[in-house]
Order: C-alpha cells, then structure tokens, then sequence
C-alpha cells in the first residue's frame, strides 16, 4: 500500500461521497465505476486510485496501514447506490448485491439493504431474515427495505418489530408499514 498523503493526492477526498463518486464517473466513465464497485462489493481488491474515490479520507488511514475490514465491500454497495449502469448489471451483479444481505459485516448487511431497496432488487426472502438480526441498524434498514420492495403479506412480519427494544428500528418500522399500506392499498 501507497504511502502517500491525501493532500498529494489527485482525488477529491475530503468531497462527499455523492460528489467523489460523481468525479469517478468523470475519471473513469459510468460503466467503469460500476464495475469496479461491483468487485469491491465481491471482496476484490482494486486500485488505490479508486479507493479514494469510494472511501474518501478513510480510504487514505486503509493506504497508510489501518485495518482494511469490511471498508471496501461497504464502499462498493454505497458506490452502486449513485452511480447505475444497467449495461453492466447481469444476473450475477445482482445475485452479488443480494448476497451481500447476508455478509458477516453489519455495516454491509445494512448497506446492501439500503441498496437491493434502491435498485428494486427481488430480495424480500433475505430482508425479512433480516428483521431478525442482531444489530439494531440492520433490523431498521431491512425494514425500510421491505417498505419499498414488500407486498401486504410482509405487514405482519413488520408489525412483529414494533416492539422491538430500540427505539430506532420501532421508528423505522412503523414509517415503514405506513409507506407499505399505503402502496400496497394502491394496488
């Protein structure tokens, strides 16, 4: 690994996320972005470059010796939350993106949540799984999810949370059976 300051670097670190990864998709165009993020999220490694741009400063403590961890994986799945490129997702993109529900990272867990709910990915097996896990912020993100992405049938699997210890999910979930009866009373 690189060592290398971020203020020597050409990536635009200390932007957003949203604004770094729009500079990615300028440096390396769309379909590129999404198929580097997509082998972060698989457990790939790839350039430092493009690190920078995914993680921003956290990347640069990862290319001066911190702990690498779950960060890229995670990267990857917020990468694929604003950059798309329908060309580049197969059956296999979205097999990965869904497996990631299941990954031994909560942080990812609940990220690829927030993504197979963005992407309208079919996963409400695995989200409803997920309403079970044992960190907080998961069981609120799988929630959300499934507001998006659920049918009537997932309402009492919801309902189950409302009484869950955190405040937190209590709160996710009951916006999310709120936005759920009220799409599916549409339908």
């Amino acid at each position: 690994m690189s060592r290398h300051s971020a203020a020597s670097s050409p990536v635009p670190v200390e932007l957003s996320p949203e604004r770094r990864l729009a500079a990615a998709v300028e440096r390396y165009g769309q379909r590129d972005v999404v198929t580097l993020a997509l082998s972060l999220l698989a457990g790939n490694h790839e350039s430092e470059e493009f690190l920078l741009y995914v993680g921003g400063a956290h990347a640069q403590g990862i290319l001066d010796g911190a702990p690498v961890l779950y960060w890229p994986e995670l990267w990857g799945a917020r990468a694929l939350l604003h950059v798309w490129d329908d060309s580049v997702i197969d059956d296999s993109a979205r097999a990965l993106m869904i497996g990631a529900l299941s990954n031994s990272a909560w942080r990812v867990r609940e990220m690829a949540a927030r993504l197979v709910a963005a992407r309208n990915l079919a996963a409400t097996t695995k989200l409803v799984a997920l309403l079970g896990d044992e960190v907080p912020r998961v069981r609120a993100a799988a929630a959300t999810a499934l507001s998006t992405l659920g049918s009537a049938d997932h309402i009492d699997a919801l309902r189950a949370l409302l009484k869950d210890p955190e405040i937190e999910v209590r709160r996710a979930t009951q916006r999310s059976l709120d936005a759920l009866r009220k799409r599916t009373a549409k339908n």
